[in-house]
Parts: structure tokens; sequence; C-alpha cells
């Protein structure tokens, strides 16, 4: 069983994420956005699992600094993914994968417990 958390390690979410897998004993691998890019073809793979609306993060100050050409820009999947591959930080953190699927895209308790349902 391969799980793998997708982030930056300063996102407080991403901290709640990896600490919570911790506590149950969950062995992960951590991802890291900042020095090791987002993985494009996972990308694909997590827009058609979440859809790209939901794996856009319009509520960050990643997103809010963007100029608003490229805010307005984004209308779809493919303007999306161009996007976030260029601005890791407007991914809504943390995704989460299990052998390949979306366990889950952001994190909080409920979360927690399909995460946890699927381990």
């Amino acid at each position: 069983m391969s799980l793998i958390v997708y982030g930056i390690p300063n996102c407080s979410t991403v901290k709640k994420a990896r600490a919570w897998l911790e506590e149950q004993g969950a062995a992960y691998t951590f991802h890291d956005y900042k020095k090791l890019g987002v993985p494009a073809e996972r990308l694909d793979a997590w827009i058609a699992a979440a859809g790209w609306e939901k794996l856009l993060n319009r509520q960050g100050t990643t997103w809010r600094k963007l100029d608003e050409a490229t805010r307005e820009g984004v209308t779809d999947a493919a303007s999306a993914k161009a996007v976030m591959l260029t601005q890791a930080s407007v991914i809504k953190r943390p995704v989460i994968e299990l052998d390949g699927r979306v366990l889950a895209v952001g994190f909080d308790e409920a979360r927690a417990q399909a995460v946890a349902a699927a381990l």
C-alpha cells in the first residue's frame, strides 16, 4: 500500500493531516511541491477524480496575488492546470492518495475518517 501526501511543509492544514496520519500509525511518503514540483501526470488524475474547481484554492494568498488577467483566465481544467503547474500553492492542500487513488483534497475530521476507512 502506497500512501502519498502532497503539499507544502509549512501549510497548517498539511501539518494537521501529517500529524493525524502519524497518530494513526500510517506510513506515508510526503511530496513537497516546493522542492519536487507538482507531478503533471498526477495533476491530471486529481482533476479527473476531484474536479479542477475543488482542486483550485481560490481562497489562498497565492491566488489573490495573481494578476487579474491570470485569475480571470482560469475557466476550465486546462487553464486551471496551467496555473497549478506554475503556482503550486494554488492547489488545495493536502492531496492524499492511496495507490494512485485520490482519498482527499484538503483535510478536516470528516476527510480524516474517510482516509482512515481506506487504510
